[in-house]
């Protein structure tokens, strides 16, 4: 392992590349950049390039984030090389001057690693030059090369002139300029995100904020603001209301209606130019209608664009008179159409206005689940992409498809040594991972609509496999009964899901020379499609002869291969996968390094492929019932074994690494226990002494360095030893060295902490340093207990065939066999007596908050529990005496439960239904799922082309066409009753009803909330407008109501490995109380994220939101609104508009804008999340409390007392519902509510909440605490002003009139205080320091960082303030 130091000294050189603060300097705000280059210790200059929202001086406008990819990374401390010769050179770019046609010159910063062309894709998004597209760039009558780096061109220096220069077309340029014509008109056009194409997504925040905040506080401080708030919600968002509308989901952006510019614009039929005319220079003929109803007919020719003589049913190719030849199209618009000239200009200048974020294409498509009708509208792009570029033609690779492949495997094999090589390739890795996902995703949806021929036509539909777009698709059916032991098809449709899993892990572990096919499973209409690349030659060979390592038959045949086997074996540790032996059909020994399954081609290119790679992961015992094998006592109270719809459940990587962690401190601790007996039973001081001395020196050096070193800090103490999914290593120092030495000093100092890089072999196991034959032993004991493969050092690896059928082991090593059943059956009782119980835990005290269906799985998945589990995990809540806590958590669960059960039989029911039936078919199901209409009948669809006699060649064409009209005699009661034996048969859990409004009524469910689960599940989208589903009358959807329907799609999602590196660092500095340190390490991770990335991802956006979050704590507040207000708009686009981090985004964003003092933002953004908070999960929710505390101070804020107290009462009893009487929360939420009280002068009521309050800081913290304290001080204060009203009112009635009334003090509350509450609720605490702490403080860390170079400490107690405390807990 080379350390890689990114401690401060290293990796913070004082001139942070982007330094945000010193950037808002600039003219032009936050858009400004500064840039820098980087050379790295090789001198030979590779620039690590950076995606950056950047900003050309003069005109302070941001561009595409694509459109400018500058050099600025950072390389990470040591490369490779201890001594740390990162020399970072600001080359903080240069401005040219552009001169374009027809426009004044403007200056453009650029800096020297960007190429020309970069500077071409800015001229065509800026808003006086975004019509050219055919031009070059000359400098002195030169043309710069497109591809050049400006740095590399001669003259070109600060301040020269760049002049535009018109180019001549050709029929590529031609369809260039109209694409990039039509993308201009329909650019604030929302149905591309509608119809879920391009990258496309929606965003609804600059609704809410009213454009863009940074301009906004400066605007709105006129006067007094708080004259101008409405701040009543709407009637649907209080609390208590039981409507939930679906219609403010989509609030109407008026941007969004389009000023037309034109009526149509579309290609002529007189294309493609015949031969006389192509000698005239015609490329093609355009139709265009004006919105002033003018027909005109376009010719683009090589000079320009210019009006024909043309009408539609007559040529005449000769220019008009006037023609109005002009080099631009919009420029021949403008002339002979004044409206389009008015709405043109108009629009882009609203389309320059709009966040870049709105509109930069996310790396994968986000399928919106609603949308209102939009209107189709005629568009000649779209209608020849759907036609052309479907067929496998990328636009950008003329005239050929893609080597998928090729391309896939190349970018892996890209150099990686440094920081900047090993960005190029993630950013190569990740782009063409993006590109590929969303080739396959439309090549299995026209396998499905039927629109690809099968490679093998004459065989069933079931079996057919397709080839598009070198792309290989097949069926997720059992063809061949390949898997007729395993289960049938539903193994058949588990088996791409696993090997999907298997793919990702060996592509994390990213072993050099070993390659797997790039993977994307996609479920649409009811099919499972598997989508790989083509491994070249595999088409031309029989499998039996390709597959040189593995079996082809579950393992009657097995062959073996040494490349394979040296190749695997790098990855049997990182994966846990045990070397093994198994026995062929000769009954010859054969050694493996993986499962049977997985096979072993070498492609005709030379490269070692392996592939089905489903048996990545051990099998889990608790759903593979075997004869003759006993479980755990812990499963079997559990109901464990049971039997499962297939035989391929395996464990999850995640339970893999959490067991071995487990294992792992238990080996620790029977190690350092069994020692110590030892040291009692005979003081042998000199040799622990001697121990400590071989591990004293070289941990003190290097535990600054290793303790960042962001595997997950593989410090290996007991509390530390932390697995990271892609590699773990575990340097333990044959952990007995560490415990014997922590076992005798531990009293008086910490020593060992880090791995000693002295004992450490290359694949991370450790040597023991330990001749001593006692520690041996005792290390021996420990390791035969936990089950460890080596005698030596702590091991844990897996052997993925036990208990696959088919699968022989030799007799020698049966013993190794026993070994690995016992792990297994300890890990499925690890996961039942563990995993779940630790789920529940979370659940319990809030360190696990999940709102919908997606964050139950995915807290599930952290954890390592399979969806399988759902069953079991809810019937332990339920058993748990802290049941009603988990009233939200117990809710959520039940309805995942009943919607993948509903999606299971909505499966089946698709595959049945023939296209044309398709919208009437999904209506029907979701009017049997949801209304509580009880006879729903399916509509037959009145054929809109009544032909009876179906010719039965076509019957057999679509995949699974039988009797289709089977769907429409579904029935809710037989719905219902599908789905109570489906949860029974897959979940083993009871659900006792026989209806929608049961089960509603029962488990406290909403509607709303089961259609978007089901609608994402499935990938519906239904039109958005509001349903009755109570109503016993009338069905609540029509065929008219289902819009669309999606593909779901999963792939692997490649990391940016250096990049998350930086941000883990900067968490942990966080933690430890470093913000500027912190700060900058998760700045330079943001960069890092850009530049692999590009500009949207959800890694970007945790990024964001942390780095708003610190810019908030040390008082930059516009900064933390122009991070936040990013983060939120990247979650809307990347996670969708009501994602459950989209809604924390928003509560954060209106925390910023508050502290910025815009109230009637932040109120907005609060109620707006409040609402999709009750359409996500409903008003019973932990996380509601806070939501409603944050909007009852803001209220009280403004002065709303009455309003206030409803949300601040809600949270109230949201709080003590979930945790508890006696909780802090609860004591704070009576505080706030008091405060309310007090300012409409109800003192008794304030006095009983303050009072409560006040009990429960003195039961929890004592007198003593400070809390406490200021409690009884404010009600003394309380009393004090009660008292006072009293008087006032008893002289009052006393004296009538004309008392002395004492002026009573009602004060509105301070801002000030407000703030104060706001931050504490959410968790914000500021640490007041003086200068002189300041000071002593930065002094304190050079010292350190002085002795830590020097590579010893002064006295040993002085720990670095990077270490943690490693003393290993001795029971």
């Amino acid at each position: 392992m080379v350390s890689k130091t990114d401690d401060i000294p290293a990796s913070v050189p004082n001139c942070n590349p982007v330094d945000l603060a010193e950037a808002g300097d600039g003219a032009q705000d936050s858009k400004d950049t500064s840039k820098t280059s980087l050379k790295d210790s090789c001198g030979c200059g590779h620039s690590a390039d950076t995606a950056m929202v950047n900003g050309d001086g003069a005109h302070g406008h941001a561009e595409e984030a694509e459109s400018k990819q500058d050099g600025n990374g950072e390389a990470d401390g040591g490369e490779e090389s201890n001594e740390q010769e990162v020399i970072v050179i600001q080359d903080t770019g240069f401005t040219v001057k552009i001169q374009a046609p027809g426009t004044e010159p403007f200056d453009l910063q650029v800096s020297p690693q960007e190429m020309v062309q970069e500077i071409h894709q800015v001229l065509m998004d800026r808003e006086d030059t975004c019509h050219r597209t055919c031009f070059s760039l000359q400098l002195d009558g030169n043309v710069l090369d497109n591809f050049a780096e400006l740095k590399s061109i001669e003259g070109l220096q600060e301040g020269s002139l760049l002049k535009v220069v018109e180019e001549p077309y050709t029929v590529r340029e031609a369809r260039i300029h109209v694409r990039h014509i039509r993308d201009l008109l329909k650019s604030l056009d929302p149905s591309d995100a509608y119809n879920g194409v391009d990258c496309n997504s929606l965003s609804f925040l600059s609704i809410f904020t009213d454009g863009d905040l940074g301009d906004s506080g400066k605007r709105k401080k006129k006067g007094n603001e708080l004259e101008q708030i409405d701040c009543t919600p709407p009637e649907h968002i209080l609390p208590g209301s039981k409507e939930r509308p679906l219609v403010p989901l989509q609030p109407q952006n008026k941007d969004w209606k389009p000023m037309q510019c034109l009526k149509v614009l579309t290609m002529s039929g007189w294309n493609p130019p015949p031969g006389n005319r192509k000698m005239h220079g015609d490329l093609m003929y355009l139709y265009i209608v004006t919105v002033e109803e003018r027909h005109v007919s376009v010719t683009a020719s090589t000079r320009g664009f210019y009006l024909n003589q043309s009408t539609t049913y007559t040529f005449n190719p000769k220019p008009a008179n006037p023609s109005f030849l002009s080099h631009s199209l919009v420029e021949l618009l403008s002339q002979i159409s004044p409206a389009f000239k008015k709405n043109f200009t108009a629009l882009q200048k609203k389309r320059v206005q709009r966040h870049p974020f709105e509109r930069i294409a996310t790396p994968f498509q986000v399928y919106s689940w609603t949308a209102p009708q939009v209107d189709h509208a005629m568009d000649c792009v779209r209608a020849e992409d759907a036609y052309t570029s479907r067929l496998g033609y990328e636009e950008h690779i003329p005239g050929q498809t893609r080597d998928w492949n090729e391309e896939l495997q190349t970018t892996r094999e890209l150099p990686r040594k440094n920081l900047p090589e090993r960005l190029l390739r993630e950013r190569a890795i990740f782009k063409v991972h993006s590109d590929f996902a969303a080739a396959a995703t439309r090549g299995a949806m026209a396998v499905i609509d039927g629109n690809v021929m099968a490679i093998n036509p004459g065989e069933e539909t079931r079996m057919q496999m397709f080839i598009w777009n070198n792309i290989f698709f097949s069926l997720g059916f059992d063809v061949r009964d390949h898997y007729r032991e395993l289960g049938g098809d539903a193994a058949a449709h588990a088996a791409p899901t696993n090997d999907l899993n298997g793919v990702r892990a060996y592509g994390a572990v990213d072993v050099e020379g070993l390659y797997t096919l790039g993977t994307v499973v996609v479920d649409y209409r009811g099919y499972r499609v598997t989508a790989q690349s083509i491994i070249p030659g595999i088409l031309e060979r029989e499998q039996e002869q390709s597959v040189i390592y593995g079996s082809i038959d579950f393992g009657k045949t097995v062959v073996s291969h040494s490349k394979y086997l040296e190749l695997l074996e790098k990855t049997s540790r990182p994966l846990k996968v045990q070397r093994h032996n198994v026995l062929n059909e000769k009954n010859e020994t054969v050694e493996l390094c993986s499962s049977v399954e997985c096979k072993g081609i070498i492609g005709n290119d030379g490269r070692h492929y392996i592939l089905d790679l489903l048996r990545t992961f051990p099998p889990d015992l608790n759903f593979l019932p075997v004869d003759g094998e006993e479980l755990p006592p812990e499963s079997q109270r559990q109901g464990f074994p049971r039997q499962h719809r297939h035989r391929l459940a395996c464990l999850r990587q995640e339970l893999i690494e959490a067991f071995v962690e487990h294992r792992y401190l238990l080996f620790m601790k029977m190690a350092a226990l069994q020692l110590m007996q030892q040291k009692a039973n005979k003081d042998t001081k000199t040799d622990a002494l001697a121990i400590t001395e071989t591990s004293e020196t070289p941990s003190e050096s290097n535990a600054d360095t290793t303790q960042t070193q962001t595997t997950a800090s593989e410090s290996s103490s007991a509390t530390e030893a932390s697995t990271d999914n892609t590699s773990q290593t575990d340097n333990s120092t044959s952990a007995a060295s560490e415990a014997a030495t922590d076992g005798e000093e531990s009293s008086s100092k910490p020593t060992t902490n880090g791995p000693l890089d002295l004992t450490t072999t290359q694949n991370g196991e450790c040597k023991s340093p330990l001749e001593d034959p006692k520690s041996r032993e005792v290390v021996l004991n420990a390791c035969k207990a936990v089950g460890s493969i080596s005698n030596t050092s702590f091991d844990i690896r897996f052997n993925p065939d036990i208990f696959s059928p088919g699968v022989r082991f030799p007799d020698d090593s049966t013993d190794d066999v026993q070994k690995q059943k016992q792990l297994l059956k300890d890990a499925a009782a690890f996961l039942v007596s563990c995993q779940i119980p630790s789920l529940v835990k979370d659940c319990l005290d809030h360190s696990a908050l999940p709102m919908d269906g997606a964050t139950l799985t995915e807290a599930l998945h952290q954890r390592g529990i399979n969806v399988r589990y759902l069953g079991s995990v809810l019937e332990f809540v339920d058993k748990t005496p802290a049941k009603a806590q988990l009233e939200h958590f117990y809710r959520i669960g039940i309805s995942e439960l009943i919607t993948r059960c509903a999606k299971h039989i909505f499966k089946t029911y698709l595959q049945g239904v023939e296209l044309s039936a398709l919208s009437a078919a999904v209506s029907h199901f979701l009017n049997c799922f949801l209304s509580s209409f009880p006879d729903a009948v399916a509509h037959l669809p009145p054929d809109e082309l009544v032909s009876r006699r179906k010719s039965r060649k076509r019957r057999n064409r679509v995949p699974g066409g039988g009797d289709n009209t089977a769907w429409a005699s579904l029935t809710p009661n037989e719905l219902w009753k599908n789905i109570a034996s489906e949860a029974q048969s897959y979940y083993h859990f009871t659900i006792q009803c026989e209806s929608v409004d049961q089960v509603v009524e029962k488990y406290g469910l909403q509607k709303t909330t089961l259609l978007r689960e089901i609608s994402i599940k499935t990938g519906i989208q239904i039109l958005i407008k509001e349903y009755n589903f109570d109503s016993r009358h009338k069905p609540a959807f029509t065929e008219e109501d289902i819009l669309n329907i999606f593909p779901v799609v999963k792939h692997v999602n490649p990391k940016a490995s250096d990049a998350f590196h930086f941000f883990q660092s900067g968490q942990a500095k966080v933690q430890q109380g470093f913000l500027k340190e912190g700060c900058e390490l998760i700045n330079e991770a943001l960069n890092l994220f850009n530049n692999v990335y590009g500009a949207m991802h959800v890694e970007i956006c945790a990024c964001l939101r942390l780095l708003a979050r610190l810019n908030y704590i040390m008082g930059d507040h516009p900064e933390a609104l122009s991070n936040q207000q990013k983060a939120v708009l990247m979650s809307e686009r990347v996670l969708g508009i009501e994602h459950p981090n989209t809604i924390q985004e928003y509560m954060h964003l209106a925390l910023y804008c508050f502290a910025n003092g815009q109230l009637s933002t932040a109120l907005k953004l609060l109620y707006r999340a409040r609402y999709l908070m009750l359409l996500v999960s409903g008003e019973d929710h932990p996380e509601m409390a806070l939501l409603d505390s944050n909007i009852g101070l803001v209220l009280h804020g403004v002065m709303e007392y009455d309003l206030s107290l409803r949300f601040l009462e809600n949270a109230l009893t949201i709080n003590t519902k979930y945790h508890g009487l006696r909780s802090l929360k609860v004591a704070l939420s009576h505080h706030l509510v008091a405060r309310v009280y007090e300012s409409k002068a109800e003192f008794r009521s304030a006095l009983q909440h303050e009072k409560e309050g006040y009990t429960i800081y003195k039961n929890q913290m004592g007198e003593a605490h400070e809390k406490t304290k200021e409690s009884s001080e404010y009600l003394k204060y309380l009393t004090q002003q009660a008292v006072a009203l009293q008087r006032t009112m008893n002289e009052i009635y006393k004296n009538g009139s004309n008392a002395s009334i004492m002026p009573l003090k009602f004060t509105a509350p301070s801002m000030a205080s407000v703030l104060e509450q706001l931050n504490i609720i959410n968790g914000i605490i500021f640490i007041p320091l003086s200068q002189k702490d300041l000071e002593n403080l930065k002094a304190e860390v050079q010292r350190r960082q002085q002795l830590q170079e020097l590579g010893k400490s002064e006295e040993p107690t002085e720990d670095s303030p990077l270490e943690l405390e490693d003393k290993i807990p001795i029971d």
